[in-house]
């Protein structure tokens, strides 16, 4: 089929993003009489999932500190449960297990989540965390430090490339085009984007929808937008030429035994365990001491990485110029390596005995990718250069499968207060998402 020279709507990015969008805006353009989803193409340089959506772990949570992250989420969770079956998730629940420097934190996320019926249990003090876990979780718990346990009812985590191509089919079922191996070159601007230039030639366009997740630097530039910024903070103070979008190097891998392994008390797919603390954490090989420093980690038991799968604390990545191709496990500077694999499967045996002699089993096989990281580390979803809409989202892309249906309301100009608080003028207005005492740059 001939490459189209005009699109009414182009969508860069066939992740999670880009396909939500895509589908939402052909029914809105379908159920208002406005068009349909024929007027609408995807395009990826690649092909669907190829970039951070499709080696995502795939966890949906809400125990954000901000509060307008918690009520997006809690929209993107009733999303999930749309078509929970089609698209791979699995509603087994989110546990936040802290130390008592996050307690405060974490009991204000517990009070929003009420306040917005968004299904939960708290559980205080070390004993009572310690009981909690022994006897509705995993008997073998140990972990140490516990003083909170957030206990979320709903969320868990998707089939990781499952959700994609459910949403890619949905797409399709709409007349939408999606067209891959199509690389991005620049844009035609004329104060507003008049078309996007590709590997196979110029198409024109009256409205273009970015959602292109780790290259958000890449396309911020071609649109020549600022790379530095002032910022303003929560308390009026400004911070000048602040870098508008920093890497950090996602790190997780997968310990290599049968799922099953890492079943509850009742033989049961467990919640999604996530552990901050700040207990000394000593290797379960050698008992060395790794740190004695705030550390944090997340695990599942997971049939599509076949194993126990998780991740821990990113590393920022120093460098101006960062590569971002090849990506996720095709790169050979941001994968993981045996000081993740070290400090992660130690990590987990600090959490459960059963653990404790298991490291042997870690996959050595390439994992980890890059996440664009905005100054307060949270999402940008806003209109530039007139009529290109911008989906860049600061490393929280997979759970949030409702952004696109939210965006393509807005598309159609029906502005949406979810949307409101993750505006670009944000920074120079001193209206930045607040910050919480957890290790992780993004809760």
């Amino acid at each position: 089929m001939a490459l189209p020279t005009q699109s009414k709507y182009i969508i860069v990015g066939a992740g999670m993003h880009g396909l939500s969008t895509a589908y939402h805006l052909a029914k809105e353009l379908r159920l208002k009489g406005r068009g349909s989803g024929k007027d609408i193409i995807v395009i990826d340089k690649t092909a669907i999932g190829a970039g951070a959506s499709g080696i995502a772990c795939g966890v949906i949570r809400n125990n954000y500190y901000q509060p307008a992250m918690q009520e997006l989420i809690a929209h993107s969770v009733d999303v999930w449960e749309e078509d929970a079956e089609g698209l791979g998730y699995l509603p087994v629940g989110y546990m936040q297990i802290s130390p008592e420097s996050m307690h405060q934190d974490v009991s204000e996320i517990y009070k929003r989540q009420k306040n917005i019926s968004y299904e939960s249990e708290f559980i205080e003090g070390e004993k009572e965390c310690l009981k909690y876990m022994k006897d509705n979780v995993f008997e073998d718990w140990q972990a140490q430090n516990v003083t909170s346990i957030l206990h979320e009812k709903k969320g868990g985590y998707a089939k990781n490339t499952r959700a994609l191509y459910r949403l890619a089919d949905k797409v399709e079922s709409e007349g939408v085009r999606i067209i891959t191996g199509l690389e991005v070159e620049g844009f035609k601007i004329n104060g507003c984007v008049e078309g996007v230039e590709t590997s196979k030639g110029l198409i024109n366009c009256d409205y273009t929808i970015l959602g292109v997740g780790p290259w958000a630097d890449k396309f911020w530039r071609m649109l020549d937008l600022p790379q530095n910024i002032d910022v303003k903070d929560n308390e009026g103070n400004m911070h000048p030429d602040m870098k508008m979008w920093t890497y950090w190097s996602l790190q997780e891998g997968t310990l290599g035994v049968d799922p099953k392994f890492g079943m509850d008390n009742l033989g049961k797919m467990p919640p999604v365990i996530h552990v901050d603390t700040d207990a000394p954490l000593f290797s379960s090989e050698d008992n060395s001491l790794i740190t004695e420093q705030m550390w944090g980690i997340y695990y599942k038991p997971d049939y599509h990485f076949m194993g126990i799968q998780g991740g821990a604390t990113p590393n920022i990545v120093e460098s101006r110029e960062v590569a971002v191709d090849p990506y996720g496990v095709d790169s050979p500077d941001f994968i993981v390596g045996p000081e993740f694999a070290h400090t992660w499967t130690s990590a987990l045996a600090h959490c459960q005995k059963r653990y404790e002699d298991k490291y042997i089993h870690y996959k050595n096989e390439p994992s980890g990718g890059l996440g664009a990281f905005s100054p307060d580390n949270f999402p940008v979803f806003d209109v530039f250069r007139e009529n290109c809409y911008i989906i860049a989202d600061s490393s929280h892309g997979y759970k949030m499968i409702g952004v696109g249906k939210l965006v393509a309301k807005e598309i159609m100009g029906d502005d949406q207060e979810l949307l409101k608080p993750f505006r670009f003028d944000r920074y120079e207005k001193g209206r930045l998402l607040p910050e919480s005492n957890s290790p992780f740059p993004w809760s």
